[in-house]
């Protein structure tokens, strides 16, 4: 049998396998709602037949499953983004207000391990800077998922968080932000020509977990946009040059998708409508005193239980974003 023409080019070929990978995880999910409505059926004539009421648990717990099965494959249906099946790369930076704000992202930090284990999803912190007394000053990590950025660009902005706070005596109440920004994992060579002249590579000594290689060598890569002013960092890998290759990618990335946001802003100015305010809007405040509720600023999506949310219950608040904001393409369409 002739081998396709993708075949001899890895590129193509990795793109392939991840969208058959996708396609299958697709039937996959619709196979199992199927085997999910038959168990359900049975149970239901079973105790019809029977006149027996004791089914009855059992067989709201099966619809349950069914009606959670169904709502999951529909959201599915939302993730046909360019890049939606890729991994994500996600980072957060501590705002102003010291300790507190590095607090903030740490626990931030943790909501997002939580939602990916969740998941099912595997993670890879590439580069990490702890806070001066607790915290993270900021920590870059790669989801590994299918559809794992279609998911998590939904967290792309500033959260806030407002509680009485554990590092001041006088217990005040204080306000802290995080941004969080959020770029598939594009593994494919893109066509972004960077100059040279243009960026600054800085090699610094690794911090944080990685390993005794990494913390006993100056491996670290800093790679700044002179241009743009982005900045990637990556710190993971067993060699220099590992790092460089990483960090070059993910400017590739970052530089990609800067240029697709500007070129939906401008046609968001054509529309005269915008429905979605850019890069650093709040996006959610997590308030834990004087009460307990997360809101979500563009879906009015809410929940009392902040500790259910940090603990990586996030799953409502990014299915109502994916339908929200295909609500708003179907709108301007």
């Amino acid at each position: 049998m002739e081998k396709p023409d993708f075949w001899n080019n890895p590129d193509e070929a990795r793109e392939v396998n991840r969208e058959l990978k996708y396609l299958e995880g697709i039937v996959n999910k619709y196979d199992e709602l199927q085997q999910t409505y038959e168990d359900a059926m049975t149970l239901i004539e079973m105790a019809l037949e029977d006149n027996d009421e004791s089914f009855t648990e059992e067989i709201r717990e099966t619809i349950d499953m069914f009606t959670t099965e169904l709502d999951d494959l529909k959201i599915s249906t939302l993730l046909s983004g360019e890049y939606d099946s890729n991994n994500a790369i996600l980072t957060l930076h501590a705002g102003a207000g010291g300790t507190e704000s590095c607090d903030w992202a740490s626990m931030l930090y943790r909501m997002y391990m939580r939602w990916a284990e969740k998941k099912g999803f595997s993670v890879d912190v590439l580069d990490s800077l702890d806070g001066d007394e607790a915290g993270l000053k900021s920590v870059t990590i790669q989801v590994n998922g299918t559809n794992a950025f279609g998911y998590l660009k939904s967290e792309r902005g500033v959260h806030r968080l407002v509680r009485i706070s554990p590092f001041n005596a006088a217990g005040k109440r204080q306000t802290s932000f995080v941004s969080c920004d959020v770029m598939p994992d594009i593994e494919e060579d893109l066509d972004v020509e960077i100059n040279d002249d243009d960026i600054r590579i800085d090699i610094y000594r690794s911090s944080g977990a990685g390993g005794q290689h990494i913390n006993k060598t100056s491996s670290a890569i800093r790679i700044t946009h002179l241009p743009t002013g982005i900045v990637v960092q990556c710190q993971n890998e067993r060699s220099q040059h590992q790092n460089k290759d990483k960090a070059m990618q993910m400017l590739k990335a970052k530089l990609y998708m800067l240029k697709q946001q500007e070129n939906l802003e401008k046609e968001a100015d054509i529309r005269g409508d915008i429905k979605e305010i850019g890069w650093g809007s709040q996006i959610r405040s997590y308030v834990m005193q004087p009460y307990t509720m997360v809101k979500d600023h563009r879906t009015n999506i809410e929940s009392g239980n902040v500790t259910s949310v940090l603990d990586g219950n996030l799953d409502d608040f990014i299915n109502g974003y994916l339908k929200w904001i295909n609500s708003s393409d179907t709108d301007n369409a």
